[in-house]
């Protein structure tokens, strides 16, 4: 949420930085929300003050003997007054809020301007894409080859944009998984077990909520309960209405869970195979830091993501995101993307997002100045490192075989039991 004295003290600002992310502030409207806003806490004030007032004088009067019914009825008109001021100030308060819960955050001012995913702009790339002296397949025909990735199944059991990881592929995967955690732990990382279901305060705190709901996979009893979309939502809650002491700072959690995801504006894409999922798996990471530390926590928070695709050999480039193209809470965001032989180009892996102050004002995660004494908002980032069905999909293709089998990157050779390569399933197997 954005500061609510910045909307008032600096307006045209916010409206044309919200425009660049493509969102209408409506100034006018708000300000004179605002307005009436000061008009009616003034006029409360007021009223609570005059019934005090009143309310001794009745006191008074009847300890010197005098008829206090004409006071009485002075009170309790004053009473009906501020109760209605009451009402129009909560009215008031509860439209500002609306236009609160709904602004996305600031960009920072070195976003770069853009409309889509087309003018995100490349910092740089690590590793060479492998070359291949035979037709290379995609994931899906690699995986069915391995006998290791059925869609079919899958879709009998939930539907589509899901699958069954068996055999070969299915401890692959799981190897990521511990390969990523224990990484990440020895980097100074907390590892932590959270819940998979969220209650909609939290979905609020982080971001998702009231604006995403349609993306959510929401419980029908509790109603206000949610699987998650990413360990984000539960890790960053950790803080929420808490002061954190400043000498803990900064916090690094790290979180494997399940995500669930209604992709429901993503309806044709990536129809095939792992890259867009109703359900998948991540490894997520979590700071909880100061403002002045924040930009330096998102480099190296990426580097902790960036370390990984490196380990497992695996060609990448980073982007920076431009203004349209960002998550709903980032004033920053830097993507990892992976290097994909069946299409030919670089996919998302990883999305690294400083959120600043944003998701601590909608939580209440503090942390208290050690020069001042004050509480001041934290800021808060978190990033995939990373997301274990397509960094699978990303070792499937680039290192597949030309006989069919699939060599296992070193660093994971000892999570697979020594295992170097997943052999292709006999066709009468």
């Amino acid at each position: 949420m954005l500061d609510p004295r910045v909307l008032r003290e600096d307006t045209d600002r916010v409206a044309d930085a919200l425009a660049e992310r493509g969102y209408f502030f409506n100034a006018e409207a708000y300000l004179g929300l605002e307005e009436n806003r000061k008009e009616l806490q003034q006029d409360v004030e007021s009223l609570q003050a005059e019934r005090n007032r009143r309310s001794k004088e009745i006191g008074q009067a009847k300890a010197n003997g005098e008829d206090i019914e004409p006071l009485k009825r002075e009170v309790d008109g004053l009473g009906e007054r501020l109760a209605e001021a009451k009402r129009e100030l909560d009215n008031i308060r509860e439209q500002a809020d609306e236009f609160h819960r709904d602004l996305p955050n600031l960009p920072q001012a070195d976003v770069p301007t853009g409309q889509d995913d087309t003018d995100n702009v490349e910092q740089y790339r690590c590793g060479q894409p492998p070359a291949f002296d035979f037709e290379p397949r995609d994931h899906v025909d690699i995986g069915a080859a391995l006998d290791g990735l059925d869609s079919d199944a899958a879709a009998t059991i939930a539907g589509a944009r899901f699958s069954v990881l068996s055999g070969g592929v299915a401890r692959l995967h799981r190897a990521l998984g511990n390969f990523m955690l224990d990484i990440h732990m020895a980097n100074g990382y907390r590892e932590v077990n959270v819940p998979f279901i969220a209650n909609s305060a939290s979905l609020f705190g982080t971001g998702q909520l009231p604006k995403f709901e349609d993306d959510l996979f929401r419980l029908s009893e509790p109603s206000n309960y949610y699987l998650i979309p990413t360990a984000e939502v539960p890790v960053a809650n950790l803080v929420a209405d808490q002061v954190v002491p400043a000498e803990d700072l900064p916090l690094k959690y790290v979180a494997h869970t399940p995500c669930f995801r209604a992709e429901a504006g993503s309806a044709g894409r990536d129809v095939r195979g792992m890259i867009r999922q109703h359900q998948f798996e991540k490894v997520e990471l979590v700071w909880v830091t100061t403002p002045e530390q924040s930009n330096e926590a998102l480099a190296c928070l990426r580097a902790d993501a960036e370390d990984i695709l490196a380990r497992l050999g695996l060609a990448y480039r980073v982007m920076t995101l431009c203004t349209r193209d960002m998550g709903f809470s980032a004033a920053r965001t830097e993507d990892l993307e992976v290097w994909l032989p069946s299409q030919e180009t670089y996919r998302e892996v990883s999305s690294c997002s400083n959120c600043e102050a944003f998701q601590a004002r909608r939580m209440g995660a503090r942390y208290r100045d050690p020069e001042t004494g004050k509480p001041r908002l934290v800021h808060t980032l978190n990033g995939s490192a990373l997301a274990l069905g397509r960094t699978l999909v990303a070792i499937l293709e680039n290192y597949q075989q030309a006989d069919g089998s699939i060599a296992v990157p070193e660093a994971l050779i000892g999570y697979m039991g020594g295992t170097t390569h997943i052999e292709p399933v006999a066709a009468d197997a």
